[in-house]
Parts: structure tokens; C-alpha cells; sequence
């Protein structure tokens, strides 16, 4: 691949083609909005000249409503030999981009498994797909050079190509993303109104539930607008979970003795059935998860001190596998939460006290 044009300039566009120019590829930006594709472009993600001749390949980044009318007229221009897109979404653009007489023949559709929950060009990041699964859905005509050439994207991308049907594509996004962006977004919107104290003491974990709730809801309207069904499918079987654990919980209040222990057994069980759930969830670079000990190391909210943290753990001889930091309200203070093998613990908490940081028990 020598030259690429990416038509839609947003987030998922804009860092695919900082990666690809990064990596040496000549890319055009498209945009309906000028100045979103003249940002990409001062961002040094390509350009906004038209190419001269078919580049080789183009990349519709535009939301899934969108797909077949964009892939369409790009086609009708002649603007690339080969296409993909980037779309959340895939049953419903193919099935549109069908219906449009588009050449199937040299289209790919693809759905990058990477983004924020900031939108726009100025969040684009380059590495923002490294490691990250990058699922391709060819139609049963794709050719073979469509197909290579959005497994080069994918490589140029540092992404993880993941071959699948466009089906089975949109029933997995909607239970590991969709509904979870849906989730957040409820348990968010209960802090909406909620009193001053009760916020106060939000801590980590409610952070990390609602973490995505900050996402562009336009956006997000979008995509389950056109997976609408495969969601309201998950969210109903999740509606069943919550009866029988709202059930269980009232039991737990029950005088009886005996409802009480049944509430006991339904809320071991729910919580039984997330624990083997979250420890299917892949560990780092795909690999099986694996078992961390927490390290948790008082810091001031001062510059440089994080830095000085890592460099300490780094002279030590520790590699740090995740990291969470949880502020104190009110307070100039955070607490760093080092993620380390568990053989790595008692040494570096030794290491780091003797060095005068404060490792909380």
C-alpha cells in the first residue's frame, strides 16, 4: 500500500490515518465538514488535495446510517481499486450497501474494536488500534486483493485482523459493547440528580462503571440505532437478572428464615456467574487473564511524582501490568493502584518503603 484516502475525519479516521502516515502511506482526507478534514490534516494525518489517480485503498469512516450512500458515491468517483469501512455496525450497512448496486466485489466491510469515549479529530491518536482486534466481514464475492489489502490496513494499524460473518458481528458488539455503553449511561444517569454527599464518595469503582457514560451521544445514537434489535434482545435477558436479584435482595429482609437464605443463594449466585464471566475476558495482548496483586502507593498531586513512581518500580526490577489511580475528594492526594505479578509483591512493597513512599496495607 502507497497511498490511502480516508473519507470521514473523526475519531476512528482521523487515527487510522495518523497510523497509516506514520507509516509512510500517502492519505487523503474527506470530510462533509471541511474544517473537521483541514484539523486532520494540521494534525498530520494526511492531506486534503484530491488525488490524482485511484489510490489504492479508501477507508469510509462515517457512521453506520451512512456507510452504503458514502461507499456508493466514492465508488462512482473511482476514488479507490479497493474499499473498507470502519462502521460499529455491519449487518445493516451491507444489507444498504446491496440495495445501492454498490461493486461488492473490491468492498470489505471492518469494524476496528478500539476507541474513547472523546470524539472528533483532536481525540485521534496513532496507537489508538495497537493490540486491539480489527474485525474484517467479507462477503462471499470479496476478492482476494480487497481482502489483503484491509489486512494491510490492519497491520499498518498495529490491529489483531479477526475474520467474521457480519451477524455474528453485530450479536458480539452488542453484548461486549453496546449494552455495557447502555449500562453506564443508566447507572450514570442515577448521579443526575442525586445529592452533593452522596457524589462525594464516589470512588474507583463507580468511575470505572461510568467511565464511558461521557461518550458523544449522538454518536452512540447511531450505532443502536442500527443494532437496535440485537441490544433490546441482551438487555431483556439482563431485565430477567435484575427481577430474581431484586427479588433476592427483598428476601434478605424477610423475617424468615428461609427466604432469607434463599436471597442469600440468588445473590452468591449472580455474583458467582460475574466472577466467571469477567475471567473470560481476555488478559493482556489476548492471552489468557492472568491474576494480578494490587500494590497501592499513597502519592501528592504534584508534577512528577507518578513519574517517580514508575521509575522506582523500574529500577526495581518490576514490570507494572495495569495501573488505576483513585483521587480523594478534597484532598491533594491519590492512590496509585500498581497492578504486578504476584510473585513481584512482597519485594517491591519492601523496595518501595525503604525509599519513603507510603504503601497503604
Amino acid at each position: 500500500m502507497r497511498t490511502a484516502a480516508v473519507v470521514g475525519t473523526g475519531l476512528i479516521g482521523t487515527s487510522a490515518a495518523l497510523a497509516l502516515t506514520g507509516r509512510g502511506i500517502t492519505v487523503y482526507l474527506e470530510d462533509a465538514d471541511p474544517d473537521a478534514a483541514r484539523t486532520a490534516a494540521a494534525l498530520g494525518a494526511g492531506t486534503v488535495e484530491e488525488p490524482e489517480e485511484p489510490v489504492d485503498l479508501a477507508i469510509v469512516a462515517v457512521p453506520p446510517a451512512l456507510v452504503g450512500k458514502v461507499l456508493a458515491d466514492c465508488q462512482r468517483r473511482g476514488l479507490a481499486r479497493c474499499y473498507t469501512d470502519v462502521a460499529s455496525v455491519k449487518s445493516g450497512p451491507r444489507a444498504e450497501v446491496a440495495a445501492l448496486g454498490c461493486d461488492t466485489v473490491h468492498y470489505i466491510g471492518g469494524h476496528p474494536m478500539a476507541g474513547r469515549e472523546q470524539s472528533g479529530p483532536l481525540a485521534a491518536r496513532a496507537d489508538l488500534f495497537e493490540g486491539r482486534p480489527w474485525v474484517l466481514t467479507p462477503t462471499p464475492d470479496t476478492s482476494t486483493d480487497t481482502l489483503n489489502a484491509a489486512l494491510e490496513l490492519v497491520a499498518l494499524c498495529g490491529a489483531m485482523p479477526v475474520v467474521m460473518d457480519a451477524a455474528a458481528h453485530d450479536r458480539a458488539v452488542a453484548l461486549v459493547s453496546h449494552t455495557p455503553q447502555l449500562l453506564s449511561s443508566l447507572v450514570a444517569a442515577r448521579l443526575e440528580h442525586a445529592d452533593e454527599t452522596s457524589v462525594r464518595l464516589a470512588g474507583q469503582g463507580v468511575r470505572d462503571v461510568t467511565r464511558i457514560a461521557a461518550s458523544d451521544a449522538r454518536m452512540w445514537l447511531d450505532i443502536l440505532s442500527a443494532n437496535a434489535g440485537v441490544v433490546a434482545d441482551i438487555l431483556d435477558e439482563l431485565a430477567a437478572d435484575l427481577s430474581t436479584t431484586v427479588a433476592a435482595l427483598r428476601s434478605l429482609q424477610d423475617g424468615d428464615e428461609a427466604a432469607r437464605q434463599a436471597g442469600v443463594a440468588g445473590i452468591e449466585a449472580v455474583m458467582r456467574r460475574g466472577n466467571h464471566g469477567q475471567a473470560r475476558i481476555p488478559g493482556k495482548h489476548g492471552a489468557p487473564p492472568t491474576r494480578y496483586e494490587t500494590v497501592v502507593v499513597a502519592i501528592g498531586d504534584q508534577p512528577g511524582e507518578l513519574g517517580r513512581l514508575f521509575g522506582e518500580v523500574a529500577r526495581a526490577g518490576v514490570n507494572i501490568e495495569d495501573v488505576a489511580i483513585d483521587h480523594s475528594a478534597g484532598q491533594r492526594v491519590g492512590l496509585v493502584q500498581l497492578s504486578v505479578a504476584p510473585s513481584a509483591v512482597h519485594e517491591l512493597v519492601v523496595t518501595l518503603r525503604a525509599r519513603g513512599w507510603n504503601v497503604r496495607d
